[in-house]
C-alpha cells in the first residue's frame, strides 16, 4: 500500500472540512427555499455548491460562520448560480467571481 504523505493527508482534511461546510450551508438554503428549491436544475445546484466551496476557501472562517444562509433570497441564489456558470465558462475570472459571491454572502451576515 502506498504511503500517504502528511501533505496529502492535510489536503484531504481540508477538502472534508470544506465539503461539510458547504453541505451544511446547502441544507440551510434548501430548508429556507422550501418548494422553490425544486425549481433549480441539478446543474444550478452544482453551481451553488461550487461557488460556496470557493467562497469557503477564500473567506476568513469567522466571516463564513457569520453567514446566515437561511437569509439568502432566490435572487441571491440566482446570482450565485450566474457567478458559478460565468467562472466555469471562463466568462469571469475566478477571483473576481468569488469576490462578488462573497459580497452576496456578507449581505446576510
Amino acid at each position: 500500500m502506498p504511503e500517504v504523505t502528511d501533505e496529502e493527508r492535510g489536503r484531504r482534511i481540508f477538502q472534508v472540512h470544506r465539503d461539510r461546510a458547504v453541505e451544511s450551508a446547502m441544507e440551510k438554503i434548501r430548508r429556507n427555499l422550501g418548494q422553490d428549491w425544486k425549481l433549480y436544475s441539478a446543474l444550478d445546484i452544482e453551481m451553488v455548491k461550487f461557488i460556496l466551496g470557493e467562497c469557503w476557501v477564500f473567506m476568513v472562517r469567522q466571516d463564513w460562520e457569520r453567514c446566515s444562509f437561511t437569509r439568502l433570497s432566490r435572487a441571491d441564489i440566482d446570482g450565485l448560480i450566474r457567478i458559478g456558470k460565468d467562472i466555469k465558462r471562463d466568462d469571469r475570472l475566478e477571483g473576481e467571481g468569488v469576490g462578488r459571491a462573497k459580497e452576496i454572502l456578507k449581505k446576510v451576515s
